[in-house]
């Protein structure tokens, strides 16, 4: 099952996609897609290992989800990835101009045929004004149309709000 978990900043929607995760009864791969760029970053990053249980394991991928999601699908695994939107970022920040295009396509052909549970977590951020520049307006306009195509793909869509899930398509178990 595919499930993409949306949500804005501190919605409680990693939180949520970690308890599915626990709740799957699986052995758990944990896709991080952050680079530690500043302090901040860093102190984000650690904060998300610290709370992960010991035994999942953990695998650093910015740039090509599509191999790591790959390499560790197995029907006996539940695999989530933190976050599409990080991902998103690092790709549109890239000196390779055509790797977002390339890495998005792979993406969405490989979920549909992905053994086990995968758990896609992102940030909504198309909720408020258009903002302004350039990349950061083609940010939220590639996010907006790598949700749509995600959903599209996913058995199951949840919006959190406040910690509180709403369940835009399929159903929480």
């Amino acid at each position: 099952m595919r499930s993409l978990i949306l949500g804005g900043a501190r919605s409680g929607k990693s939180a949520l996609a970690e308890r599915l995760a626990l709740d799957s009864s699986r052995e758990v791969v944990y896709i991080a897609t952050a680079q530690a760029g500043d302090a901040e970053m860093a102190a984000r990053i650690a904060h998300h290992r610290a709370r992960r249980p010991r035994q999942w394991l953990c695998v650093e991928e910015p740039l090509h989800l599509a191999d790591v999601l790959r390499e560790h699908a197995r029907d006996d695994r539940c695999i989530l990835v933190d976050c599409l939107t990080l991902w998103l970022s690092n790709l549109l920040g890239d000196a390779d101009m055509q790797g977002f295009e390339r890495e998005r396509d792979r993406l969405l052909n490989v979920l549909p045929g992905l053994p086990g549970d995968v758990l896609l977590v992102s940030n909504e951020v198309g909720l408020g004004i258009v903002p302004m520049g350039e990349l950061t307006r083609r940010f939220v306009d590639e996010v907006g149309r790598l949700h749509q195509a995600v959903a599209a793909l996913s058995e199951r869509v949840v919006f959190v709000a406040a910690g509180l899930p709403l369940v835009l398509k399929g159903t929480l178990p």
